[in-house]
């Protein structure tokens, strides 16, 4: 793509978004409500580390936000995969949620090129299933479906050491079902991953499957089948929950004889 942000951020421009994130750090710093900031924790089983400041009503840490993405919109998509590192990096939240909604204001941009700078985020800190999911959400996903991010590019990322980045691969690819990508090849795509050892990777894998099953169930069943004397079952807890008894009892593992 003609338009496309390249890889490598000028190091004045580097200078530029250092000083982006020390603004947002600060105002961070300075806002934060240690009684807020457990809130959510219950939600995330490995950790939840807050500023206290996320919460979709408070009229002013929204309008802080929208200020912030209006004054330097100018950044673009390389200058928001750069400033993402940094934020991810900290481990606070609102930080990350926030390098998201910069990204997701070029989302028009993403394509295979800048597939790696949201990989280097993960590296730097994505370690959470939300931040995972809104990232796919808001940014991945629709460029996906779109054509301007091909499956193929995500490749590597399914072999990734890292399991959110892992995570991502079905959870972006759930817009796929809403194009008319074929089943077959989708889970084709998704094979090597189905003896991962990570349960937030087969809860994204479950959730995919369930709503390509529901969309087009025989070939679903067909997979499911072939892997569930092998996959793990919280796969199958997943992909079978809109499933009758019956149906499900299809998908049950068949104990070894000893």
């Amino acid at each position: 793509m003609a338009n496309a942000p390249s890889r490598k951020v000028p190091a004045s421009s580097r200078k530029r978004v250092e000083a982006i994130a020390d603004e947002i750090r600060q105002y961070c710093k300075e806002h934060a409500d240690p009684a807020k900031a457990g809130k959510w924790a219950r939600y995330f089983t490995e950790g939840y580390d807050a500023w206290g400041l996320l919460d979709k009503d408070d009229p002013i840490w929204n309008a802080e936000k929208a200020a912030w993405l209006e004054r330097h919109r100018d950044i673009g998509l390389s200058g928001s995969l750069e400033l993402g590192k940094i934020l991810f990096a900290s481990g606070k939240y609102e930080e990350g949620a926030l390098a998201i909604q910069f990204a997701e204001a070029h989302k028009e941009l993403v394509d295979d090129s800048t597939l790696d700078g949201f990989a280097a985020w993960f590296a730097a800190g994505i370690g959470n299933w939300a931040h995972t999911d809104v990232l796919c959400g808001l940014v991945l996903s629709p460029a996906l479906a779109g054509g301007r991010l091909s499956l193929a590019a995500f490749g590597a990322w399914r072999s990734s050491p890292l399991k959110y980045q892992r995570r991502a691969v079905p959870v972006a690819m759930l817009s796929l079902l809403k194009t008319e990508a074929k089943t077959s090849g989708l889970l084709e795509f998704l094979r090597p991953m189905m003896l991962d050892g990570e349960r937030v990777v087969h809860q994204g894998l479950g959730w995919f499957l369930r709503e390509a099953w529901k969309r087009d169930p025989k070939p679903v069943e067909k997979f499911l089948l072939e892997w569930k004397d092998r996959s793990a079952r919280v796969i199958y807890q997943y992909a079978t929950e809109k499933m009758t008894a019956e149906q499900k009892s299809r998908f049950k593992r068949v104990k070894s004889k000893t």
